[in-house]
């Protein structure tokens, strides 16, 4: 539904081949019979969460993109996702994620939001995850901010945060860079454009596959710094993988995000 990263460097051109198999899932999640989707917009749904197979931007090349999902225990779940994109390089393809809350709509309930920043509620979050692919792609948080607090499919955001764990193949955000800040135990360079609605971006610095946070501090920087407003509500948290380009897969052994 929309564009907003951009290439940084030369990109480049994928082959696939063998993928690796799925990353171990933790001992104490339970696996059962995975479901599977491919189509564009499909969705599983794994208690809280459900997992969006969204193609949004497979319009600007060709290729196949499949979501499954891997074990839930509690509030932690893990999923895969594999796919094999050609087509224009500086555009992405696909955003195929774990959606908490407020996608153009509303599908699970006892998410959690939305919560008012005011409230200053913390919103702790893990991912651990294994990436196994070529050409340009990144893996990241995307969060959902909205005036009021109970958007529809009719409601566009007002506020959109991203938060980049690892990006390959020159990958790079919509926008300027217009800081470098220290957060979450590392640091990160701030990207802010628009798309009609306010985009920021925070890069990490060097790449991870595993990370744990409260998404709390990042937004009350943008409150402190870039006048984000208060009265705003997170409606939304989504976690995954940003593909231009090339062909591979991302496995997440571990997930959560919860809101206290």
């Amino acid at each position: 539904m929309r564009i907003r990263s951009a290439l940084t460097s030369v990109v480049l051109t994928a082959t696939l081949g063998l993928v690796a198999a799925p990353a171990a899932h933790p001992a104490t999640g339970p696996v059962g019979a995975a479901a599977t989707t491919c189509d564009s917009g499909g969705s599983i749904t794994m208690g809280k969460y459900w997992l969006n197979n969204n193609l949004w931007g497979a319009g600007t090349g060709s290729g196949t993109q499949c979501v499954s999902d891997s074990y839930q225990s509690g509030t932690t779940i893990g999923w895969s996702t594999n796919w094999n994109w050609t087509g224009q390089q500086n555009s992405v393809k696909s955003y195929v994620s774990s959606v908490l809350g407020w996608h153009w709509g509303w599908k699970t309930s006892g998410t959690g939001l939305p919560v008012q920043l005011s409230a200053n509620r913390n919103v702790n979050t893990g991912w651990t995850f294994q990436p196994n692919a070529s050409g340009t792609y990144n893996v990241a948080y995307d969060l959902w901010l909205h005036t009021i607090p109970n958007p529809d499919w009719s409601n566009n955001p007002t506020d959109e945060v991203m938060i980049w764990l690892y990006r390959a193949g020159g990958a790079g955000p919509l926008g300027n860079k217009v800081a470098t800040v220290s957060l979450a135990g590392a640091t990160w360079d701030l990207y802010q454009g628009n798309i009609g609605w306010e985009v920021y971006s925070f890069v990490r610095t060097s790449n991870t596959t595993s990370a744990n946070f409260n998404i709390r501090d990042f937004l009350n920087h943008l409150r402190s710094s870039r006048g984000l407003s208060s009265s705003k509500y997170l409606t939304s948290v989504q976690a995954g993988t940003e593909v231009f380009t090339g062909g591979g897969r991302l496995d997440t052994a571990s997930y959560y995000t919860n809101v206290g």
